[in-house]
């Protein structure tokens, strides 16, 4: 993809920022179903998300406030992208860049500074141990985004003269940082939510619940909230304040039918069609990779296409089903059996026993096969949805032998003689991919556009419903972007990501909704079901989309 091109595909590739009043911005493409506004400083940002948001038509699905961009994520089918630049645009040109942001909630979180990387901090700062914790205690902090996962709060200082050196990552990542650790990175304060890897610097630990799915809003720290770190000598001694308290999740519905999984193969998966519009506290929407499949077997079976179903890695599947069930099988193919008989594909089928098996082989062709059942699955549903969220834990754990699952109520109509809406079965030629220019596709060089369209890429075993790395050659910056810091933005499913050593990934479902290597191109909304159905080895070859997004 040459820069050329790229600034004649759908809006422009970099408009200049505005003169005169109102909050300057820069709107970047970012491929068929969003834009990128970039400002200049946090603060703007911040501005320009409460503009946004107070103003936002139908067709915005949310927006995503990162350290000095907001990502404008679109359904285009309601709001296209012309209209919505335009809007965007109209906004921030009605907006006082000078004028003073308002206080959000205060949030005092209590800290023991016990954490191994104190020493390494001082020194950073050129002082003792004991002055990092009163410098940072004294510090009022401002929540700028949540990103990386959900609650986890970037935390700039309110006043900006009061902001101490930045801190440098650490240069190996520790594989588990505990949960409730506080720490430190450039410029930020952090808190992890839940224990992951992580390569920040470690300065104390708080037992404050910076997440909990069962609290209304399940984000204790949320953009915009101000933080203060009461130093304590134990935890236990001073609580939290939260603004919210928990409350318990409804329990699924009992409809009296089950589903028991006798062999659940690799990675059974509960997923519905995900959880949109929570990315702003770090919720990806997850769903159904192949939503193509998941829609067509719920309509095969009657339901509506919303209704959760079982996404299956790679097959290895057998289920016992209650007498009468109807279940369909879409996505990849391999042999699926129903009490022995082989069933024809993409077909529904009826349980003629109660506990008829229904066994589905290693898949042959595509990686994930969905399993729906008329009724759909009622597994209990967190922050609106059924799905499971492979990096943040959320929804329903991975399926087991013995897994018991409830049958719902989602049924639409009978089950169909005719599906109206074929569905190409997966094969293990070429996948193509339709991309658009990303909102960093000008830090690479010309020849770095040409390899990634003329490149025959392979998938790479690293891959899962987080993101599909592609194996092939390196994708070099320019000049000007080598060694560059890129400030962590908002993602979405299907932003090619570029690491620092040239390897692209394709962001899946279950990505980060923030991140911090440049986004080269952007996956089309169309083509991102295809890409769930790609082998480790398959062949993977990009091409320029042509017509208006």
């Amino acid at each position: 993809m040459s820069d050329g091109a790229a600034a004649g595909a759908g809006t422009s590739a970099r408009s200049g920022a505005r003169s005169g009043a109102g909050l300057a911005a820069r709107i970047l493409p970012c491929g068929d179903r969003a834009l990128l506004v970039e400002v200049d400083a946090l603060e703007q940002a911040l501005a320009a998300h409460a503009a946004l948001a107070e103003s936002a038509p139908a067709g915005v699905l949310e927006l995503v406030p990162a350290a000095r961009t907001v990502l404008v994520r679109l359904d285009p089918r309601v709001l296209g992208l012309a209209h919505a630049e335009h809007w965007v645009r109209e906004t921030l040109a009605e907006t006082d860049p000078d004028a003073a942001l308002p206080d959000g909630p205060l949030v005092e979180l209590p800290v023991v500074y016990d954490g191994d990387d104190l020493a390494t901090v001082a020194d950073h700062w050129g002082c003792e141990p004991v002055e990092v914790v009163e410098r940072h205690a004294r510090t009022e902090w401002r929540c700028a985004f949540v990103g990386f996962a959900p609650g986890f709060p970037y935390l700039l200082p309110v006043d900006a003269a009061l902001a101490p050196p930045p801190v440098p990552r650490r240069a190996t990542s520790r594989p588990a940082v505990p949960a409730g650790a506080v720490a430190l990175a450039a410029e930020y304060t952090g808190v992890y939510p839940r224990s992951s890897p992580g390569g920040w610097q470690l300065i104390g630990r708080t037992d404050a619940t910076l997440w909990d799915a069962r609290r209304d809003p399940p984000a204790l720290v949320a953009p915009g909230a101000r933080v203060r770190f009461v130093p304590v000598p134990e935890l236990g001694t001073t609580r939290s304040r939260a603004s919210s308290a928990p409350v318990a999740p409804a329990p699924p519905a009992a409809h009296g039918r089950a589903i028991e999984v006798v062999e659940p193969g690799p990675l059974p998966l509960v997923q519905d069609l995900g959880r949109p519009g929570r990315a702003a506290i770090g919720v990806g929407a997850a769903g159904a990779f192949d939503r193509a499949a998941h829609r067509l077997a719920n309509r095969l079976v009657g339901n509506d296409e919303t209704a959760a179903a079982l996404e299956v890695l790679l097959g290895g599947l057998t289920l016992a089903l209650p007498e009468g069930a109807w279940v369909a099988v879409t996505g990849g193919v391999g042999a699926v059996t129903l009490d022995g008989a082989s069933l024809a594909p993409r077909l529904p089928a009826r349980a003629g026993r109660e506990g008829a098996l229904l066994h589905i082989g290693r898949l042959e062709h595509g990686l994930r096969a969905t399993v729906a059942v008329r009724g759909g699955l009622d597994a209990a549903a967190e922050l609106g949805s059924r799905s499971r969220d492979t990096l943040s834990g959320i929804g329903p754990a991975p399926l087991a032998a013995g897994s018991i699952l409830s049958i719902g109520d989602a049924v639409e109509g009978p089950v169909p003689t005719i599906d109206l809406v074929p569905l190409d079965a997966p094969d293990d030629g070429p996948v193509e991919l339709a991309v658009r220019p990303g909102p960093r596709h000008d830090w690479f060089t010309e020849s770095a556009h040409e390899s990634l369209l003329s490149t025959e890429w392979r998938v790479s075993p690293r891959s899962d419903r987080t993101g599909v790395r592609l194996e092939g050659p390196g994708l070099d910056r320019t000049a000007e972007a080598t060694g560059r810091e890129l400030p962590s933005e908002g993602m979405l499913p299907g932003s090619i990501q570029v690491s620092p050593d040239g390897a692209p990934t394709i962001l899946g479902p279950d990505a980060p909704v923030t991140g911090g290597y440049p986004v080269i191109a952007v996956v089309t909304d169309a083509a991102l079901d295809s890409l769930a159905q790609a082998r480790p080895g398959q062949t993977v070859r990009l091409r320029l989309a042509t017509g208006r997004p």
